[in-house]
Parts: C-alpha cells; sequence; structure tokens
C-alpha cells in the first residue's frame, strides 16, 4: 500500500523475541500497513512472513563482527525514505528501547523533523525466561531484575559494575553474553557471587528450536559449550532459575524433573 503525503513517518517496532505469536496487535497492523518495513538480523522468519506481499524490505542486521550497514547510514535511510512520503516500519527484535538502539534512530528522526512513533515489543529477558520455566522475580528468592549487555565496547572492554551484579537478591539477565561468558563469570565470581548459584543459557527463546542448558554459576561456560549452544543467546542467573524444572511448559520434563526441550522443527505445544 502506498501513501504519498508531502512526508511519512517512521514506527520504532518491537518485533518480540521471534514467536510471531507474541507480536503486539498494533506491531501487526503497522506490518500490514507499512511501505517499506527496514528489519534487523534478529527479526524471526515467522515475523517477516507477516510482512505482506508487495511492501519493501530492507535488511540492515548488525551481527558481531560485521555490520550489513552502518549505524549511521540506516538513520539517513530512515530519514530519506520517511520524505519520500512512505509509511516506515523499524523493525527490531524485541524492544526497540532496550539495547535495540531504538532511541538512538528516535533522536535522529527527531533532530531531522520526521514525526515517529516507538510500539514497545516483549524483550528476551520477558520472554526467554518465561518460555524456559524462570521467573524473573519471587517472592523470597528474587526481589529486583538487572538487564545488562555482555557485548564488548569498541575498546574491547566489557565495562560493567560487578560489585552491584554480584547482588544474590536479583536475577541478572544477560544479553549477547556468548563471546564474554567467561569473563562475566570469573568477575561475578571475584566479587564473591556464590559459584552455586543457579544459571542458565537459553538460544533461540521463544521458537521451535529453542534450547538451553542449566548448570552452577562456575560450571555454566562448560554446560554451553558442552550443548554447542550459539547465538542469539540469553543468559540469567540467580536462584530464580532453581525453578525452572518446575515452572517449564513450554517443553517436557522426564520422571525427575529435569527439562527435556523442543528439538529444532518441532510444534509449540498446544
Amino acid at each position: 500500500m502506498q501513501h504519498r503525503s508531502q512526508q511519512g513517518r517512521v514506527y520504532l517496532v518491537g518485533a518480540g523475541p521471534g514467536d510471531p505469536e507474541l507480536l503486539t496487535l498494533k506491531a501487526a497492523r503497522l506490518l500490514e500497513q507499512a511501505d517499506v518495513v527496514v528489519y534487523d538480523r534478529l527479526v524471526s522468519e515467522g515475523v517477516l512472513a507477516r510482512i505482506p506481499e508487495g511492501v519493501s524490505r530492507i535488511h540492515v542486521g548488525k551481527a558481531a563482527g560485521h555490520h550489513s550497514l552502518p549505524q549511521d547510514e540506516i538513520n539517513a535511510l530512515l530519514v530519506r525514505l520517511a520524505r519520500g512520503g512512505r509509511q516506515v516500519v523499524r523493525l527490531k527484535g524485541g524492544d526497540p528501547f532496550v539495547f535495540g538502539r531504538g532511541s538512538e534512530e528516535a533522536l535522529y528522526l527527531r533532530r531531522h523533523g520526521i514525526p515517529f512513533e516507538v510500539v514497545p515489543g516483549i524483550t528476551a529477558a520477558a520472554a526467554c525466561t518465561a518460555y524456559a520455566g524462570v521467573p524473573l522475580t519471587h517472592r523470597g528468592m528474587a526481589r529486583g531484575v538487572r538487564l545488562v549487555t555482555g557485548h564488548l565496547r569498541e575498546d574491547h572492554s566489557l565495562a560493567l559494575d560487578w560489585r552491584a551484579l554480584a547482588d544474590p537478591e536479583a536475577t541478572l539477565v544477560i544479553y549477547m553474553g556468548l563471546s564474554t561468558l567467561d569473563t562475566v563469570v570469573a568477575r561475578l565470581l571475584e566479587q564473591g557471587m556464590d559459584p552455586h548459584t543457579p544459571a542458565m543459557a537459553v538460544q533461540n527463546g521463544t521458537l521451535p528450536q529453542q534450547r538451553q542448558v542449566q548448570a552452577d554459576l562456575r560450571g555454566l561456560p562448560e554446560a554451553v559449550a558442552g550443548a554447542g549452544l550459539a547465538a542469539p543467546l540469553l543468559i540469567v542467573i540467580g536462584r530464580t532459575v532453581a525453578l525452572a524444572g518446575e515452572l517449564d511448559w513450554f517443553g517436557t520434563a522426564d520422571e525427575d524433573g529435569r527439562a527435556v526441550h523442543a528439538a529444532a522443527g518441532a510444534r509449540h505445544p498446544a
């Protein structure tokens, strides 16, 4: 559908964690009404399938060490498309304002006089943990949540407040933490976190091919390597991880309560 007003609008839309049924109603409607969709690497195929035929698609995904399009060029692209009268959906995995650079794009649009709206999406910290049977908070176990990124800065350091993150009363969720997992564990242990703290890694959370491993903090890197898990990976550390065996609903559990998860291509539970 082609809207040719004098100036278009940009919608910064959260695509959620992968399962297309977790799209918001507003996100689904905007995909149907868009002239062009500018999307990231982590937007799932199921979500992309909701884009109608005839709608232009532009992939601008980023992966570790490689950017399909640098951020400043993405910013300029959004402005150019909107000034051409298009209704633009800027589709981002998870939530646009949680480690998604959505706020950077919004600021750029505002400074260039482009109208925009932000459509929140379900972020991986909430969705992938729920699908793995891990509550982010639980009375008597976790009274807070901390979200951080394990992605290295350009100076190749991982500058985090490790003392604060080693809080036993909080659930720690680390996005993009696969390549720095050894460092994360080492720093938390240095700050006194109990090496037996329950921990988990979840790959492809909310998708039929979701995989996960559970271990104590000290053993998590070995467990992840042994299982051959790959990105996209979410790391969860804290007492509530111990509830996964009882609360797992997305996979199945064996007679001892250990989770057995859907293999690639398996259907979602009814």
